[in-house]
């Protein structure tokens, strides 16, 4: 939620670097006169970059229906993966005719994934639905090895990925029989023999003579390494949003242009150019403050697309003049020229009754509000100073942190209501930091759905929040989000299980959170548990004035 900021600040952080070292090339010819001012500080263990990355995963997180792209459809990406289901039952499938993008994923049978010991059976049809979501027109076919043998024929398909086949022989008999004609094909904990094609361009296994005249600048070899290892390194953090990112990588760069990927691009001279006209007081007061230096070190040392360690990096060392630096140069002046919108699919419902009631705004709201100011079931005396404890959610970079307490309350203003998240980091000096953001909370139009807005380190991120389903005695809550932070290029969803106490709910309430789960695309191991051990004195503080439930009793 909170973490969207945090790949642009990386992305500027390296630009920032660059502007006052000889060696940053083009970037820092166009800002010599800032250099004779700012040399000395810059070159303090700042690597330059010309690269300016963006990690749309965040979960998963801008897809705009104005840009003449088609908008999905939950009954779309439904029919998706039901395609991809009937391929590993080894059914006839073929890609549709309006497929533009047609992927074909060959997996071992019977082999497990990382993910909770489910297997990649299961994982990838999960993500044929979840391409689905970003574009109704990309298609993939998921079928074990034993049922592609079976089918005995080829497959039109753009991008073949292949998991965890790993006979020598077998692997021999895909490539010469059935993938000879895929342009790209990539394969992971797989047989080595298996080549590796990016755009009918053989990059593995490769000679010492190719290997050389890849190296030179502009070559095909040379761009195709480096989509390469951006699929490589999303692929080795495994997690559901990187092996999404991994696949919308390669039908990006070598099938379609993904609307989600847009900001997937370099800096370009009028964008440091914009920031020294702009925001060079800002720069340099960063630059200059060692706490703000080390955060853009900090965010050199990520992986471009790694939102853990970009966040984490935020988080330790955000003060006051970050904020200022990346409000100027992103909020304020655009100087990257990032664009994205709130991704409205999947289409995911509001519950529609709450103890057999219409759920209503009033009651949407206490929904919200929870469990704060009421009794605590441990100490009847002490009234809780919370709403819920999120228990788990679907965000590797914000679901790291431990001690997650959200806080809802209606404001003095009539009609007014806020959100208050309060979480603890563990910063890279060591030391346990208590964070906090305050975000407005207005209603929309159907009842249980509601517009956030907060300002996250310098920029405005704005989310859409509904809420799936609330237990009768408030025991347990799945909220969905998705949301966008325009001026850092960042669309983003996800959704927080929520309990009073942090624990998970018990086991006769499976059947009920799969299905509110399933109604937002998600599945139950694409969760990430929330530490809620040694939470000790959070500020869990409420304005004074503030109003609490007024329908729920």
């Amino acid at each position: 939620m909170v973490l969207a900021v945090s790949p642009a600040v990386a992305s500027f952080s390296g630009t920032a670097a660059a502007i006052g070292t000889r060696s940053s090339g083009g970037l820092g010819i166009a800002v010599r006169r800032a250099e004779s001012e700012t040399r000395l500080y810059f070159r303090r263990g700042i690597r330059s970059s010309h690269l300016h990355h963006v990690d749309p995963v965040v979960s998963s997180r801008g897809f705009s229906s104005s840009e003449g792209r088609s908008v999905p459809t939950c009954s779309a990406s439904q029919e998706v993966a039901a395609t991809a289901e009937s391929a590993v039952a080894g059914e006839v499938t073929q890609f549709s005719e309006l497929a533009q993008a047609k992927v074909l994923s060959i997996v071992g049978a019977g082999s497990v994934s990382p993910f909770n010991g489910n297997s990649w059976e299961d994982v990838m049809r999960h993500m044929a639905q979840r391409i689905g979501f970003i574009d109704t027109n990309f298609e993939m076919l998921v079928l074990t090895e034993e049922a592609f043998l079976a089918e005995g024929k080829e497959f039109d398909a753009d991008v073949a990925i292949v998991i965890a086949v790993r006979d020598v022989e077998v692997a021999e008999q895909l490539q010469k029989r059935y993938l000879q004609n895929v342009p790209t094909l990539v394969s992971f904990d797989s047989a080595p023999n298996f080549e590796t094609r990016l755009g009918s361009l053989k990059v593995k296994p490769v000679d010492q003579v190719e290997k050389m005249l890849g190296s030179f600048p502009g070559s095909k070899r040379k761009d195709a390494m480096k989509v390469l290892s951006l699929v490589e390194e999303a692929w080795e953090r495994k997690s559901s949003d990187d092996v999404r990112f991994a696949l919308l990588v390669l039908i990006d760069s070598y099938v379609t242009p993904v609307t989600l990927l847009k900001n997937l691009r370099a800096t370009s001279l009028a964008s440091v150019q914009c920031m020294v006209k702009n925001c060079r007081s800002q720069i340099l007061s960063c630059i200059l403050d060692p706490n703000c230096r080390q955060a853009l070190n900090c965010l050199q040392s990520c992986a471009p697309t790694d939102q853990v360690c970009s966040y984490r990096c935020i988080v330790s060392y955000e003060s006051e003049k970050l904020e200022a630096f990346t409000l100027c140069v992103l909020q304020k002046h655009n100087c990257l020229g990032l664009s994205a919108d709130i991704l409205m699919q999947p289409d995911v419902q509001p519950m529609k009754l709450f103890r057999g009631n219409p759920v209503t705004h009033e009651i949407a709201e206490d929904l919200f509000i929870g469990w704060l100011g009421r009794p605590n079931p441990d100490s009847l005396a002490t009234p809780l100073k919370y709403s819920w404890r999120v228990v788990a959610g679907q965000n590797a970079a914000y679901d790291q942190f431990p001690c997650q307490f959200q806080i809802f309350y209606r404001g003095k203003a009539k009609g007014s209501m806020w959100y208050d998240p309060v979480f603890q980091v563990q910063t890279l000096d060591g030391k346990l930091v208590w964070r906090r953001r305050h975000y407005r909370v207005k209603r929309d139009v159907v009842p249980g759905t509601f517009y956030f807005t907060v300002l996250d380190n310098g920029v405005i991120s704005k989310e859409f929040w509904r809420i799936v389903d609330v237990k009768d005695d408030l025991s347990w809550g799945l909220f969905y989000y998705s949301g966008a932070a325009a001026a850092a290029g960042q669309s983003y969803t996800g959704a927080i299980l929520v309990t009073q106490d942090g624990s998970w709910p018990p086991e006769s309430e499976a059947i009920r959170l799969n299905s509110a789960l399933d109604k937002c695309g998600i599945k139950v191991w694409e969760l990430y548990r929330v530490n809620n051990a040694g939470c000790s004195n959070p500020p869990l503080s409420i304005p004074e004035g503030s109003s609490l439930h007024s329908v729920i009793t």
